[in-house]
């Protein structure tokens, strides 16, 4: 055991992705066991370490934690990135919260049918742009601070990098752990494509057509 740790997934970014941002930008490393077909996922389940017989799931501090959100705050917590009391963490949770429709339309919209792949994106356009960007350009412009938070950086300010990735990136994607983790070669994963949409839907059985009717259902998650 090397102490680091270990996210089990499947090889792709899915939700896994907001917690490798999470833990590279507090400069963590950590090592990834990553399955590749339904009898590995199985194998996993029927080891009796996910709680849900769900994924993602992190091996850290003896634990094995599930749920995304338990996750992610779990991390921020561990590594001062969850505010200094109790009101900046209601903010950062805000801001968090705030961010999923958003990065959960932004993550499923490859899985959209194919005849409906345009008005999603004109969905999830208009919803960024009158909905959730001007809260945080909002706050960043009242505050006058480099950071949503507390004038420092916070599980908010990384959810809000790798959700949007417009004008806030100039400014904190140039912190060293950040820009590391944007670099070819590092343990952050490719889009979706073609291929790992495949596995996906092998591994968890999605049916073909089943993800998305007009951005307004998800019937399957990964």
């Amino acid at each position: 055991m090397t102490g680091k740790p270990v996210l089990h997934y499947f090889n792709g970014r899915g939700r896994m992705e907001s917690i490798r941002w999470l833990l590279a930008a507090a400069g963590v490393e950590f090592e990834e066991e990553l399955f590749e077909s339904r009898e590995e996922f199985e194998k996993l389940i029927q080891g009796g370490a996910l709680m849900y017989e769900q994924v993602p799931m992190v091996e850290i501090d003896g634990m094995n934690l599930v749920q995304t959100r338990a996750i992610l705050r779990y991390i921020a917590a561990k590594y001062d990135l969850y505010g200094r009391n109790l009101q900046e963490q209601a903010w950062i949770d805000m801001y968090v919260e705030g961010l999923r429709d958003l990065s959960d339309m932004i993550m499923f919209f490859p899985l959209s049918l194919p005849e409906e792949k345009e008005i999603n994106l004109e969905y999830i356009l208009q919803r960024a742009t009158t909905r959730f960007f001007p809260v945080y350009e909002k706050a960043l412009r009242d505050h006058r601070q480099d950071f949503l938070v507390g004038n420092r950086l916070s599980w908010a300010d990384v959810q809000l990098l790798e959700v949007i990735l417009m004008e806030f990136k100039v400014r904190t994607s140039q912190l060293p752990t950040i820009n590391r983790f944007l670099q070819p070669g590092s343990q952050r994963k490719p889009p979706l494509d073609d291929e790992s949409i495949e596995t996906a839907k092998n591994i968890f059985k999605f049916e073909q057509g089943m993800f998305l009717k007009n951005m307004s259902t998800i019937v399957a998650e990964y």
